[in-house]
């Protein structure tokens, strides 16, 4: 199995903005469950942000193979979730690894 972890820090500096744009990221990810095939799990969570220096919001999935995972990524569906993604956030780190 593979285990797919992204961190996102977000690009607006309005608290309400900030919410609306993590909420966004949780609906659009979330959403691909079901819909891509080589999705197992997913989650998707703002950060509780009562430590600072934190990243905003994490990503979780797991996938039963590399090749799965790498059709999650190539997945259409995905690619436009990532796309919207992509415009609110201003850096992400990723990590994948076996379990």
């Amino acid at each position: 199995m593979i285990r797919h972890i992204v961190e996102f820090k977000l690009s607006a500096d309005d608290p309400d903005q900030r919410e609306l744009d993590a909420r966004g990221i949780q609906e659009r990810l979330t959403a691909l469950l079901g819909v891509v095939p080589s999705v197992r799990t997913i989650e998707v969570a703002p950060d509780l942000g009562v430590v600072g220096g934190h990243w905003d919001v994490v990503l979780v999935s797991e996938h039963d193979t590399l090749a799965d995972l790498e059709a999650y990524q190539a997945h259409p569906a995905h690619r436009e979730a990532a796309a919207w993604v992509s415009t609110v956030v201003s850096d992400r780190a990723t990590v994948d690894y076996d379990f």
